[in-house]
């Protein structure tokens, strides 16, 4: 059997898996992560948000798919080796010709609380299908999304399927303008595109999908938070296209329309 090549605690991807990706989307990269490092990443979620993940206080997205907050785990020395491996792995699934490198764009902790509980923030019912990308006012496609799940799930905990090759079929727009509508509803192109199976995803398991992909997930039936570990990398060559963003503040970087986005708040990982 041939050995992976390891960039602690991450292993690389492989040609498959980048072909997959190409193909599909998406790709589950299995013990991608040390379960090390994964205990690590749940210790910090807890520090920050309690043991049943809706102990934070409000982040500013208020929305019914999870309970997001900021993790800033580059910045913190426990986690930060992990950008070194999720950075070439970026890198390798972006396979771009030029030799441009990967922004760490936004990290956060994405808790799905349980269905069945009343909790104090959102974040506890299903997630419609939707594109990340027009999030992010970026100018260009590239972005992707490594999703890390901190402990062992299955569809029960609400884990995300994909629609396989939605990504080909460019911006679709925001789900959420249309009246409540499905996505799928909005565009019968993505009638052509198979559904995966939810996810199951044993412990260093984690899926990385684009921000073209269409993905939508079912609500947490355990009794407890389904923990996941959110990490956006950007093309290095990005830049803000102007348009209001949620997930940076343009004037506290003091960036103009269409200018670079600065390396000490979205340093470079790859």
């Amino acid at each position: 059997m041939a050995t992976i090549a390891q960039t602690a605690p991450c292993r690389a991807v492989t040609p498959e898996e980048v072909a997959h990706y190409e193909t599909h989307g998406w790709v589950q990269l299995k013990r991608f992560i040390s379960p090390e490092m994964i205990a690590t990443m749940l210790t910090k979620a807890k520090e920050l948000m309690g043991e049943d993940g809706d102990s934070n206080p409000p982040y500013g997205i208020d929305q019914p798919y999870f309970n997001a907050f900021a993790a800033s785990g580059y910045n913190d020395e426990r986690v930060k080796p992990v950008f070194d491996g999720i950075g070439q792995a970026a890198k390798a699934l972006m396979n771009r010709k030029s030799d441009y490198g990967v922004r760490l764009f936004n990290d956060f902790f994405a808790p799905k609380l349980p269905a069945a509980k009343k909790t104090r923030n959102q974040g506890n019912g299903p997630t419609s299908f939707h594109q990340d990308y027009i999030t992010f006012a970026v100018d260009r496609s590239g972005g992707m999304t490594f999703w890390i799940p901190l402990e062992a799930y299955g569809p029960e905990a609400g884990t995300m399927s994909f629609l396989n090759g939605s990504h080909k079929l460019g911006v679709l727009g925001n789900y959420t303008s249309y009246d409540g509508k499905d996505i799928r509803e909005v565009w019968p192109e993505l009638k052509d595109c198979e559904e995966s199976p939810q996810i199951d995803y044993e412990l260093g398991d984690i899926t990385v999908h684009t921000h073209l992909t269409v993905h939508g997930a079912g609500a947490n039936h355990l009794d407890r938070p389904r923990w996941a570990y959110l990490v956006l990398p950007q093309p290095a060559d990005a830049r803000w296209n102007g348009a209001p963003p949620e997930a940076f503040d343009p004037k506290a970087h003091g960036m103009e329309p269409y200018g670079k986005f600065p390396d000490e708040a979205f340093p470079i990982i790859g």
